[in-house]
């Protein structure tokens, strides 16, 4: 059954609230297929896994090949609570995602929107649809909480 981008972002947020718990960057993501089932979930844990490339939308993506026993995830859209990365750009297309869901933007690093629109390039041979803002003030919050608790 394939429901709401807030439904699928609360899922994301669950995955955030996870990675706070764990004092990672509380960012979280979940990969939901074309049937609206979520085949891949992860959050932040670039510090206790000591890998630079354990970014939320990674370990989702990572989880949902798993699962599916293929690294193509055609048909699939990623949910994730904030804007990803150069590295997580690039990864979302060579995963051949359908459609990318971010909730903030990430005004530092952000290669959707923010710093750059790499996924708008032409010399990519896949497109993304990509909706930004969805539950954009909650995923906020969370952020900054975890970084005002830090200081």
């Amino acid at each position: 059954m394939i429901r709401s981008d807030e439904f699928y972002m609360h899922r994301a947020l669950d995955q955030a609230h996870l990675a706070m718990a764990a004092g990672e960057v509380p960012v979280g993501a979940v990969v939901v297929d074309a049937e609206g089932e979520i085949v891949g979930a992860g959050h932040n844990a670039p510090l206790s896994s000591c890998d630079p490339s354990g970014h939320a939308e990674v370990r989702a993506l990572r989880d949902a090949g798993q699962r599916l026993g293929n690294y193509r995830l055609e048909g699939c859209t990623l949910y994730v609570t904030l804007e990803p990365c150069m590295m997580c750009t690039g990864t979302m297309v060579h995963a051949r995602i359908q459609r990318l869901v971010y909730a903030a933007a990430e005004p530092r690093a952000g290669m959707v929107e923010s710093k750059a629109n790499l996924l708008a390039q032409p010399w990519f041979n896949h497109h993304i649809d990509v909706t930004g803002g969805v539950l954009a003030a909650q995923a906020s919050k969370l952020l900054k909480q975890f970084f005002a608790d830090k200081r």
